[in-house]
């Protein structure tokens, strides 16, 4: 089964793993981003040299920032990129479109420059400024859109480094020579530049190879969650006694009086305290810094933990299944195609010793993003559109299984452990159905122990739905399977 980069253009996995490139699905994007701290801390000359690309960039935009009254079609020139959808790394759910950088980016950027960038070029705390920075100040700027930012500016490296690899090992009718848009920047004309490559060519679009040692998997090095929970130890770094005193004097004020003060209460005197002092973020930046060997030790694990969960597990799941040779025939409806699926991957989870691709290291993925995207890439041999409504007036549904305009069935994962499992049980779908003009709808519940089932059963009895076929269970446990005590850790 076609699934990876590997097996579309016929390489071998271990020709990718020595060139450094991360093995991308081509069903569907992976929850992997590029982090600019990477560059900036490699030991690579040419990785240290793009992070200093990054940085030219943004002082060309933080000198035209002063003005107020800049063109909006400058703005969008200079400001506004694609998700670089080739790479195959994203948000995306089904597929590889994201939404990429849009207006409120750039606005943002546009007139936060000055502020986030003061003091370009004369750092007197940070060894470098961070484009990360700006996720620490506006709200809405995550890791998807500070990795598009550098992917877009990195992206003639990426090309050529694509290219490098396709025309030494992938057949010519494989590739084909494309034109693309914004690859570099021009500072005399201040315009960006296009280029023609040699790329991997599939279903009507080029596909890029990225380096694994650029990449990591849940939050970026410098983050906001970080900031927020390492922040205590953040005042103690303040090397100006008179300042380390004036910041911890206005935290504790800002804190309720007489009574422990709850989480909430704790982030809004941190988020007032980086308002009075700026120099908490670059304090807290400088700590990242000097911590910089493990940011490259993380990532790696990151990576490695993805390349087990998405790769491997998945293609072992798919040999599992591709023995079961009526899987992946498609016949019926919709509604029946998606039951059939799920008792098959149900089985081969309880019974064939499935569960275990659901564990990293013996533990648990409890996470329901990737047990969708797990589930999606079994998808990959049907006739069915397998799609995610991401604006249906009522909110997204996981998947919308459909074979033409009047069959269509939404299939809703969730994990026993999800607080809002009896609220979403009782309504979520139900709205759904209506939105999506649709009355066929399967809730899947995955449980990991004793505690979880109990919990999903009390709900489902109180519910009203014990015995409800469209409610399907699926017992992930891992102790209580007949090979359980012989089963490897994947």
């Amino acid at each position: 089964m076609d699934i990876y980069f590997s097996d579309f253009f016929e390489v071998s996995p271990k020709v990718l793993e020595k060139y450094g490139a991360f093995n991308v699905s081509l069903i569907n994007d992976l929850p992997l981003f590029v982090d600019p701290f990477l560059l900036f801390n490699s030991k690579k000359a040419e990785y240290r040299q793009l992070h200093e690309n990054i940085l030219q960039y943004l002082r060309f935009l933080r000198e035209k920032s002063s003005d107020v009254n800049l063109d909006v079609h400058l703005i969008n020139s200079w400001y506004l990129f694609p998700e670089v959808k080739q790479n195959w790394f994203g948000f995306s759910k089904v597929g590889n479109s994201g939404a990429g950088l849009r207006g409120d980016f750039a606005i943002s950027l546009h007139k936060n420059l000055h502020a986030i960038f003061s003091d370009f070029g004369s750092e007197k705390i940070t060894r470098s400024s961070h484009l990360e920075k700006l996720c620490l100040i506006k709200s809405g700027v995550g890791r998807d859109k500070i990795s598009d930012f550098t992917t877009n500016l990195i992206k003639e490296y990426i090309l050529e480094y694509t290219q490098e690899f396709a025309v030494k090992n992938i057949r010519q009718e494989l590739r084909q020579v494309v034109a693309v848009n914004k690859v570099r920047f021009n500072y005399e004309t201040e315009s960006w530049e296009s280029g023609q490559y040699d790329l991997p060519f599939y279903n009507g679009d080029y596909v890029l190879l990225t380096p694994k040692d650029i990449l990591t998997k849940d939050e970026m090095w410098i983050n906001k969650d970080d900031l927020y929970s390492d922040y205590h130890k953040i005042p103690q770094a303040i090397s100006n006694e008179q300042l380390r005193a004036q910041v911890n004097n206005y935290f504790r004020s800002v804190l309720p009086k007489n009574k422990r003060p709850s989480r909430e209460q704790v982030i809004s005197a941190i988020s007032s305290a980086i308002g009075q002092f700026p120099a908490i973020l670059d304090y807290y930046i400088r700590s990242k810094e000097d911590d910089g060997a493990r940011a490259v030790s993380v990532s790696n694990d990151k990576v490695t933990e993805a390349e087990t969960q998405y790769i491997q597990q998945i293609k072992e799941l798919s040999e599992i299944l591709r023995q079961r040779s009526d899987f992946y025939q498609t016949s019926g409806q919709t509604y029946q195609e998606a039951h059939s699926r799920l008792t098959f991957l149900k089985d081969v989870i309880e019974n064939k010793d499935g569960y275990r691709l659901f564990y990293i290291n013996g533990n648990p993925i409890e996470r329901e993003n990737d047990l969708q995207i797990l589930y999606r890439l079994t998808w990959f041999a049907s006739e069915s559109d397998v799609n995610r409504e991401v604006n249906n007036g009522r909110g997204p549904v996981d998947f919308k299984i459909s074979r033409g305009s009047k069959d269509s069935t939404l299939v809703e994962f969730k994990l026993a452990k999800n607080t809002q499992l009896e609220k979403n049980l009782e309504n979520q779908v139900e709205i759904y159905q209506a939105a999506n003009n649709t009355h066929q709808a399967i809730k899947v519940i995955f449980y990991f122990s004793n505690r979880e089932l109990n919990k999903v059963n009390r709900i489902l009895r109180k519910l009203g739905l014990i015995g409800n076929p469209d409610v399907v269970l699926i017992d992930a446990r891992s102790d209580n399977k007949p090979s359980a005590s012989k089963a490897r850790k994947v």
